[in-house]
């Protein structure tokens, strides 16, 4: 290993700081309803982990502004979403009687509404179901599922799976930063019965690519390694998680080809971009638009 490589590893090594990470408890949801069938898969998903932790459920549902055209549409008048909300928390508390939940009903924009509510009452997580299908002209537009993550002062929980079933096997795309330790400890808080896999791709430049250099033994495999290591030593990791794999490769292929071969019905990812720690990164929107299951997207500190 060459000095300028070891500089590189200990620099990359001197942000760690060796200790446990700090405790996280889910006190406060938020589950955004719109009264679809989308947003029922993140109520329910919502009340369960309200319930099995001892926390409190707030239901917040955006009224919008529609334009008069829209309006003019309509062939039935629609109900009062007060009357929809309240009679979404009658059937929650005949499901769970000890469940305390209240609700928020604003007219905003769900982008803007979520996250400040979330800030407002301090929320641990806010659960969000899937986003309508758009036409392809639509899609350079970022969703109210992507404002809200986006904007979003707690990690967010994107409920796909119908069946609301406690989570077998979880599957995280990690960094070694400190950032994703904590992201798979919020996992392992939503996911306690969960046997815990993650990866790394590993980018690489054109010159480890080379048929005459051996990644295994190339300084970029040695860092990761070294990282790794270090990655492996935060008190409060899942204790199911195996020893997180290395692989060469971009993101989006690495982590697609693991959701294939473990089936994983809850993903660990991170929201932000390489550039900007406010801005959704490209990523982390694909996979948002068509999620293979149930997703869990982290935010940096």
């Amino acid at each position: 290993m060459t000095r300028s490589n070891q500089s590189a590893i200990d620099s990359a090594l001197s942000g760690y700081v060796l200790h446990g990470l700090p405790v996280f408890q889910l006190t406060t949801l938020l589950a955004a309803t719109d009264f679809s069938q989308r947003s029922a898969t993140a109520v329910a998903r919502a009340a369960e982990l309200a319930r099995g932790h001892k926390a409190r459920l707030v239901l917040v549902h955006a009224i919008e502004a529609r334009p008069p055209t829209v309006q003019r549409l309509r062939l039935r008048k629609p109900v009062d979403p007060v009357v929809r909300i309240e009679a979404q928390m009658q059937k929650l508390r005949e499901t769970y009687p000890d469940l305390d939940v209240t609700c928020h009903i604003a007219a905003a924009k769900p982008g803007d509404l979520v996250p400040q509510l979330a800030r407002e009452l301090g929320a641990d997580l806010i659960v969000l179901g899937l986003h309508m299908a758009r036409r392809v002209l639509e899609t350079v537009r970022l969703t109210n599922l992507e404002r809200i993550t986006q904007n979003a002062p707690c990690p967010i929980l994107i409920a796909h799976d119908q069946a609301c079933r406690p989570y077998r096997t979880v599957l995280g795309a990690i960094t070694f930063a400190p950032a994703s330790a904590k992201a798979l400890q919020i996992a392992a808080t939503i996911a306690p019965e969960g046997e815990f896999h993650a990866i790394h791709a590993l980018q690489l430049p054109l010159s480890a690519k080379l048929p005459s250099t051996d990644i295994m033994k190339s300084a970029e495999m040695t860092e990761a390694e070294m990282l790794r290591e270090t990655f492996m030593t935060f008190k409060g990791l899942p204790k199911s998680l195996s020893l997180p794999e290395i692989v060469p490769g971009g993101v989006h292929e690495v982590l697609q080809f693991r959701i294939r071969e473990l089936q994983p019905d809850l993903v660990v990812i991170g929201s932000h971009s390489g550039r900007d720690p406010n801005t959704l990164g490209n990523y982390a929107r694909d996979l948002m638009r068509a999620p293979p299951t149930d997703m869990l997207v982290a935010k940096p500190d």
